[in-house]
């Protein structure tokens, strides 16, 4: 299946937001120095919601064209994501309980937990991160991974459903099932699934706009480029301003979905031949897993460093957020790197052979 073009930047753009984000929380709750003040630095939840969006375009463009060659396997589908993901999922998980219960204390650290061990590792071991997340605030290590059940969630629920369905009616049931399921979401009745971030509807809006466009109804989006042109305007609004953000939840929500669906379609299918090459992004973009889920492990490390070395007071404030912002970057690659390379790579090998 041919690879659709600008997927590996959009990847690594998502993961930054995500680290600029958690850089000024982490240094702020240890009492360094931070800047937040522009709205990039506060957009990491937006960037998780395109990465659901475009995790949803993609898994359900893959099995909406294999039932057309028939040759859609749920086995087979569920290889591929357990060996894609699994991996480092469950090292970082590992990680993460030892460092908040064996190597912070060690060290004399104070960190306070709210949970049984048992209850922490059994939602987080079944793939229900985002529950475990938001009801007891783990420390950030663990709580990294809600977005991960999320996804593995609709992994789990979509694959059946869409094997069952009959190709014709794919489209209308998703559309349905989004519609409702948005609504249901943003009912006064259903604070639990805002509360832990059930947000299925990104994903399914992603499928949406998948199957329209394999089904080349979205041809007119294709005429001009001035739309193109409009859409991506407003999608670099929406991650550098605060212009689509509503009073209304389901109103700010609603905008997200549209907006961030149609930059994915414009990024990877309607960009009029406009394709970023650059080696050095889409090989990040190609390591973005693993700079999302290890950059709070580097955060950690280099914070750490810092409040050690705070009392001798080297550096003004501005420096300090500068070296943090550099050297929390530079680790997070590094360890992407290392982790693609020696870690994820046999695993992502095996899953060819499932394809």
């Amino acid at each position: 299946m041919k690879k659709l073009p600008n997927l590996d930047a959009l990847r690594f753009f998502l993961a930054l937001l995500v680290i600029v984000f958690h850089l000024p929380n982490l240094s702020r709750n240890q009492g360094l120095p931070f800047y937040n003040d522009l709205p990039i630095f506060n957009k990491g939840i937006q960037a998780v919601y395109t990465f659901f969006i475009l995790s949803g375009f993609l898994i359900v463009r893959l099995i909406y064209l294999e039932k057309e060659t028939g040759r859609f396997s749920i086995r087979k589908f569920y290889l591929r994501r357990i060996l894609r993901i699994f991996p480092l999922y469950y090292l970082v998980l590992i990680f993460g309980f030892l460092f908040y219960h064996m190597f912070l204390p060690y060290l004399g650290i104070p960190f306070e937990t709210n949970y049984s061990l048992k209850e922490g590792l059994l939602l987080s071991v079944f793939f229900f991160p985002n529950i475990f997340a938001f009801s007891h605030d783990p420390g950030g290590i663990l709580k990294i991974l809600w977005s991960i059940g999320i996804e593995e969630q609709f992994y789990f629920l979509i694959a059946p459903l869409l094997y069952f369905l009959k190709k014709t009616k794919i489209l209308q049931v998703l559309i349905g099932i989004a519609i409702l399921y948005f609504i249901v979401f943003h009912s006064t009745s259903s604070a639990y699934l805002r509360n832990h971030f059930f947000v299925y509807f990104y994903l399914l809006s992603g499928g949406v706009i998948a199957i329209l466009e394999v089904e080349k109804k979205l041809e007119f989006l294709k005429r001009s480029i001035i739309i193109p042109i409009i859409i991506l305007s407003a999608s670099l609004l929406f991650f550098f301003t605060n212009v689509f953000q509503f009073k209304d939840l389901w109103l700010t929500n609603l905008t997200a979905m549209v907006l961030l669906s149609l930059f994915i379609h414009v990024l990877s299918c309607n960009n009029f031949g406009i394709v970023i090459k650059n080696r050095i992004i889409n090989y990040l973009g190609q390591i973005s897993y693993g700079i999302y889920m290890l950059h709070i492990i580097a955060l950690n490390a280099v914070v750490f460093i810092f409040i050690k070395f705070k009392e001798f007071a080297f550096f003004n404030n501005i420096f300090t957020i500068i070296l943090i912002n550099i050297l929390t970057f530079a680790l997070t690659i590094i360890l992407a790197h290392l982790s693609y390379k020696y870690f994820e790579k046999p695993f992502l090998k095996l899953k060819t052979k499932f394809r």
